[in-house]
């Protein structure tokens, strides 16, 4: 197909400041490919320089495309021959690995000091996201769908990725009694996996209703208000998973976590010192695990999601078109109301 000079974005231009902006498509590097995006899901992050100007430390400084959670077809293949070809339906591993400096291990390349991510603000020039009807990608970024799995329901490849890895950092969950603190998207894909990975008790902790009845829909087996300090408490979880991203939701992780047991920390904390429970934590001897990100555990989500195996239809609970993107956005801010919520591009 022909590749127009221009193509509708989704552009942060500063805080409080989200605009749905014509920008001129630009011509691809030999190992890129040009995909005309399906389906894009509002992430956290993308709400954070929406509503802060900011994601942590990383600070919008100059009017950026957001976006890492998109799936699509290769329009234009890579003219190195690398990556799917034309027709190609794709998801998107958003991470670029790299930097020197300080160590890593190998094979954890989502710790590699230099990393960078599709949407993000942490480098100057900002790393461009792909929440435009046409993305130009790096080619290794690209994994390919099996034609068994709709674009709309690969749409939640990425966050449910960074489920995954922080499922696998917990270790073997079989037969476990597991505590989900946080139950937003991320929260109810890391209930989903768990489940699909035979987690014997799954108990859900959240401030609203909505995201209780979904994680329940895709596999918690009881539910607690997170204002019930006592029942949270009470848990004794062999494996809690922090996925709030709040200091209280921290304390909560340690406080229903049963002794010797082990904290999995996701959900990522505001930057500066934050108060936890360490005295606590060293007199249960918890062991305290951080999970960022992922790393090929998206092809895994591929097959799971392809196969059956992972129920996550319920998360899904707004769709909108990305020329409707404000609306979008404040509708994916209420926790309250919303799930995951999607931007429908090409309209």
């Amino acid at each position: 197909m022909a590749i127009p000079a221009r193509t509708l974005a989704v552009v942060a231009h500063a805080k409080d400041d989200l605009r749905v902006d014509s920008i001129a498509v630009r011509g691809p590097q030999p190992d890129e490919a040009i995909v005309q995006i399906a389906y894009g899901g509002v992430c956290g992050s993308d709400l954070h320089y929406w509503q802060h100007g900011a994601a942590g430390e990383s600070i919008l400084k100059a009017p950026m495309i957001l976006g890492h959670e998109v799936v699509g077809t290769v329009v234009r293949a890579a003219a190195d021959g690398s990556g799917p070809a034309v027709g190609i339906r794709v998801a998107v591993h958003p991470a670029t690995p790299g930097g020197t400096g300080a160590r890593y291990p190998a094979d954890r390349p989502n710790l590699s000091p230099g990393v960078t991510y599709l949407g993000s603000a942490a480098r100057v020039p900002h790393t461009e996201g792909a929440f435009a009807e046409f993305a130009v990608l790096p080619s290794r970024m690209l994994r390919t769908l099996p034609d068994s799995l709709a674009l709309r329901e690969a749409a939640i490849v990425e966050p449910a990725s960074v489920a995954w890895h922080a499922v696998e950092r917990a270790g073997d969950v079989r037969g476990r009694k597991v505590l989900v603190i946080g139950s937003g998207p991320i929260g109810a894909l890391i209930i989903a996996v768990a489940s699909r990975a035979g987690a014997a008790e799954i108990v859900a902790v959240d401030m609203h209703e909505k995201p209780l009845e979904i994680a329940t829909a895709v596999g918690a087996t009881s539910t607690i208000v997170a204002t019930d300090v006592d029942a949270i408490s009470a848990a004794e979880a062999d494996i809690v998973f922090e996925s709030s991203g709040s200091p209280r939701g921290l304390a909560s992780a340690v406080r229903g976590a049963v002794r010797g047991g082990r904290v999995v920390m996701v959900g990522l904390l505001p930057s500066g010192e934050q108060p936890a429970l360490i005295s606590l934590a060293i007199t249960r001897e918890l062991e305290l695990v951080g999970s960022f990100r992922f790393n090929d555990e998206i092809d895994e989500v591929i097959g799971a999601l392809a196969d059956g195996s992972l129920r996550v239809e319920p998360i899904v609970t707004h769709e909108f078109a990305a020329s409707d993107a404000l609306e979008a956005f404040a509708t994916a801010r209420d926790s309250s109301l919303s799930g995951k919520v999607l931007l429908r591009f090409g309209d």
